[in-house]
């Protein structure tokens, strides 16, 4: 057992004494993601790297954190965000419980873009003490993939990438009838502000909520992506932990 959830207080503190790592994914469940993906796609990819680092390495999973720093989505409706400020101290103050456990080490796995900064400023006075930042999209076998299989001309959410590794990891959960690349026009660069889904006229306007082309999406690129991200993070991971991969 490695979900804390479903665990006991004294047999989580016979894990951490023994030498387990916590690992608490970061993923928003309530974030829109275009008109094909559900608001919690970044909740559901943060849960399903987790379950595959449990497989291998020797941590206890907390329960993810599905609300964070996403400002770039409040114009759409359902779609949460906490200030900068709030979302640190939040991060800061869970991570500092973990540590406070006994636990050797302290992994955040950070599914976001606009979270890493704020993630990455709550765990630099808990750094020395055991506290990492897993940057997901970060790692070389997935910049590689990306540059190999991607075809769209810009995006970074609900786009072909992201639409792909849901294919292959919750396809139950993707509707691609629905799937549209917003904005339309290809030359377009996004702009520092939250995204707009009802004036054309806004600098950052999408109607679907996507930005990229997620129609370019297939299961086989998700498969490939997937497998990448998975290498990466399992080196961060076993690096950070001073394991070998899969030990």
């Amino acid at each position: 057992m490695t979900d804390v959830g479903m665990m006991t207080w004294d047999a989580v503190g016979d894990r951490l004494k023994a030498g387990a790592a916590a690992l608490l994914p970061i993923g928003a469940g309530a974030k829109e993601h275009g008109l094909h993906l559900p608001m919690n796609t970044d909740q559901l990819q943060a849960e399903w790297l987790a379950a595959r680092i449990a497989e291998q390495s020797d941590v206890l999973v907390w329960p993810t954190l599905s609300y964070g720093h996403y400002p770039a989505f409040v114009n759409y409706a359902g779609s949460c965000s906490l200030s900068a400020e709030t979302f640190e101290r939040v991060v800061r103050e869970l991570v500092e419980g973990l540590l406070g456990f006994g636990a050797r080490a302290a992994l955040v796995l950070d599914t976001g873009v606009s979270t890493l900064r704020p993630v990455a400023q709550a765990l630099v006075p808990l750094e020395a003490h055991g506290a990492h930042h897993l940057k997901v999209h970060d790692g070389p076998r997935y910049r590689a993939a990306m540059q190999r299989l991607g075809e769209q001309a810009y995006g970074s959410h609900a786009d072909e990438f992201e639409t792909a590794r849901m294919l292959a990891m919750a396809p139950e959960h993707v509707d691609m009838a629905r799937a549209e690349a917003s904005p339309a026009d290809a030359t377009f660069v996004f702009h520092e502000g939250p995204m707009a889904p009802h004036d054309p006229n806004a600098p950052n306007y999408s109607r679907s909520g996507s930005f990229g082309d997620p129609t370019l999406a297939t299961r086989e690129k998700g498969e490939v992506l997937l497998k990448a991200m998975v290498e990466d993070v399992l080196e961060m991971v076993a690096q950070t932990l001073g394991e070998q991969p899969g030990q």
